[in-house]
């Protein structure tokens, strides 16, 4: 029997990587369970069993006539409403480039692979500026409207309906009679799904996280995200460590709804690997 060598180095590696995405996530958790005085005044990663996780929560959901479940609210209207619109419009956009050949498509491609590379914070006064043009800002649709078009989510559509969406299925489908618009819709779409999958979570992901977009074009509290409320709070204490506590709270019923998410998608990547397994 060949006893396998332990290769350290790359253990050491992978542990000190977890340990790094792990800590802040701990440390948020156990912080939530302490008042504010035990915030500085016991170890950062001991916990406590005072009562403060539950009167931490009161304070947050009750805090000015519980407008925290408003930013709650309006973080799942535009994470879920902007990832499933940019999912779709990156699904469709990404099919066409990957499966036909038309007038400029190569310079097309070309044209958002390059604006791949462009920063987001370079893009947000340009926004701001063309939507304040004409009368959109401080609504829903001004965090909306510039969410629903990524070029690196058309570039990962376009590169996965080359690689998963077979000519000849296109094919029979056209034989059979079926219009351009019915093979997508019944075809690729299908075998798109889990990169579908991935560029909703992304884009959930990008969309609940984001601050800067929110944080130009929204100056009513009652239209805020969690990251501007969050930071909201933290401006109106000036600093106080009297809001720490509800601000770490707030932090962490944000993050739940991230961990669910990734659960419940999951499945879906794990039938895409065995689908692959099985065409091996």
């Amino acid at each position: 029997m060949i006893r396998q060598r332990t290769r350290w180095i790359p253990t050491l590696i992978l542990l000190i990587g977890a340990l790094y995405c792990v800590l802040p996530v701990l440390w948020i958790v156990i912080a939530s369970t302490k008042t504010n005085d035990e915030l500085f005044s016991t170890a950062p990663f001991l916990p406590a069993f005072n009562g403060g996780f539950w009167s931490n929560l009161d304070a947050l959901f009750s805090y000015n006539h519980g407008i925290f479940g408003r930013w709650v609210l309006n973080s799942v209207i535009y994470a879920i409403g902007g990832g499933l619109l940019s999912t779709a419009i990156a699904g469709a956009a990404g099919y066409a480039l990957g499966k036909y050949r038309f007038a400029g498509s190569t310079m097309l491609f070309r044209a958002i692979v390059a604006a791949v590379l462009l920063p987001q914070i370079l893009l947000a006064v340009p926004q701001f500026l063309l939507l304040a043009k004409v009368g959109m800002t401080n609504n829903y649709a001004s965090v909306l409207l510039p969410q629903l078009v990524s070029p690196f989510a058309i570039y990962l559509c376009k590169i996965y309906s080359e690689a998963s969406v077979p000519d000849e299925i296109m094919e029979a489908a056209r034989i059979d009679g079926g219009s351009e618009w019915r093979i997508f819709r019944s075809v690729g779409a299908p075998l798109m799904m889990p990169a579908l999958v991935t560029v909703f979570l992304l884009q959930f992901i990008g969309i609940w996280n984001n601050f800067l977009l929110p944080f130009v074009m929204i100056n009513n509290d009652h239209l805020y995200p969690l990251t501007l409320g969050l930071y909201g709070l933290m401006i109106i204490t000036g600093g106080q460590a009297a809001q720490y506590s509800i601000v770490i709270a707030g932090v962490l019923v944000s993050i739940i709804p991230l961990g669910v998410l990734f659960l419940s998608l999951q499945r879906y990547w794990k039938i895409d690997l065995i689908s692959g397994g099985v065409k091996l």
